[in-house]
């Protein structure tokens, strides 16, 4: 009794004459010192507008000043091919990008970014990942390296070619010196497409001084986004992906530093993130096609981007090959499209 009469004083809610009064609960102590992040993504400061930085604002606004993201873009910390090897070291405590441009040393970095043909449409990526079990699998990979946690993939835009001179049918490919992602790049070479790798804000550059011949890095969303639209002239319709996929990651540590609360506010609004980016994208595409005023759409006839679409399988046979891994991955991607062949319209055409 002794020890709650002491209570109740400290409390302040006893009155002179001894009665009880009620009075506003007490003030719950903030952390004097808020967890800082840093977070570089794959995407330059016009980009990041878009794919990322209204993810974070909200992250930071509702953490309430017990954490802090600042948010990097591309290059801005480190070149992105180096990032996770940076985040390794805590140089960098999360990034956002694709398993495949990160120089991510795991088996199923191939599969990041746009891998030919796995997907048509955005919302390929979730449904692979959520109900085909590729969620499973990445964690499995990255469980191996000491270091870096895989945190979540989600869909970006397509891959079309960006181009000074037309492209109208296969023979156009040839000699195009293009910037594009390691594993497409990989595969475009088939077609006589020569890969080039610069960082992402020389790209605008190189266009104007005739370094490159085009871009094979988004859709038309992001040529109009970034300025690319300004020093290109046509947009090729076909596509070699349906959608990008790209990933969070973060420091193992500093992951499992975080309180359980933090950790679940950073997911939701990694699927904030994830979320705008399907509608931002997906009506994007369509409006930049009708509208659009600076590119001038072409398209290789289907019969003969068929040609492409067979050489992809052929891809994905040798990637299986590679390991027991990427063998189910391949698969997976081989289910889900037929899968969706035998579902028809709308889901495929």
């Amino acid at each position: 009794m002794t020890n709650r009469r002491e209570f109740i004083k400290k409390a302040g809610i006893i009155t002179a004459s001894g009665a009880a009064a009620i009075v506003g609960a007490p003030a719950i102590a903030k952390t004097a010192k808020p967890i800082k992040w840093r977070l570089q993504t794959y995407a330059g400061p016009a980009l990041a507008e878009h794919v990322i930085k209204p993810a974070i604002d909200a992250f930071n606004a509702a953490a309430n000043g017990e954490m802090v993201i600042e948010l990097y873009f591309a290059d801005q910390l480190v070149p992105t091919g180096e990032l996770f090897r940076a985040m390794q070291r805590g140089t960098i405590d999360a990034v956002q990008s694709d398993d495949d441009s990160i120089a991510a040393p795991v088996d199923i970095s191939v599969f990041g970014g746009y891998f030919p043909f796995a997907t048509r449409y955005s919302l390929d990526v979730p449904v692979l990942f959520n109900e085909y079990g590729l969620k499973e699998i990445w964690e499995e990979a990255y469980g191996e390296v000491e270091g870096v946690t895989w945190l979540s993939a989600g869909s970006w835009d397509p891959c079309h070619f960006a181009t000074v001179e037309p492209i109208t049918k296969l023979e156009d490919l040839k000699g195009k010196r293009i910037f594009t992602f390691p594993t497409a790049g990989r595969f475009l070479s088939r077609f006589g497409v020569v890969p080039v790798t610069l960082p992402w804000e020389d790209v605008e550059v190189a266009m104007q001084t005739g370094e490159l011949d085009g871009i094979a890095w988004s859709g038309i969303t992001e040529d109009y986004t970034v300025g690319w639209a300004d020093v290109t002239n046509y947009f090729l319709t076909n596509n070699i992906s349906g959608a990008w996929c790209g990933s969070f990651f973060a420091n193992s540590d500093r992951w499992n530093e975080l309180p359980e609360h933090l950790k679940t506010l950073f997911k939701l609004c990694m699927d904030s993130s994830h979320y705008y980016r399907q509608h931002w994208y997906w009506g994007g595409e369509a409006k930049l096609r009708t509208e659009g005023t600076k590119m001038e759409l072409t398209s290789i006839p289907d019969d003969e981007w068929m040609k492409v679409e067979q050489e992809a399988y052929k891809f994905w046979d040798e990637i299986a090959e590679t390991s027991e891994r990427n063998a189910r991955v391949v698969q997976i991607f081989k289910d889900y499209a037929a899968v969706m062949e035998k579902a028809g319209k709308p889901y495929r055409y």
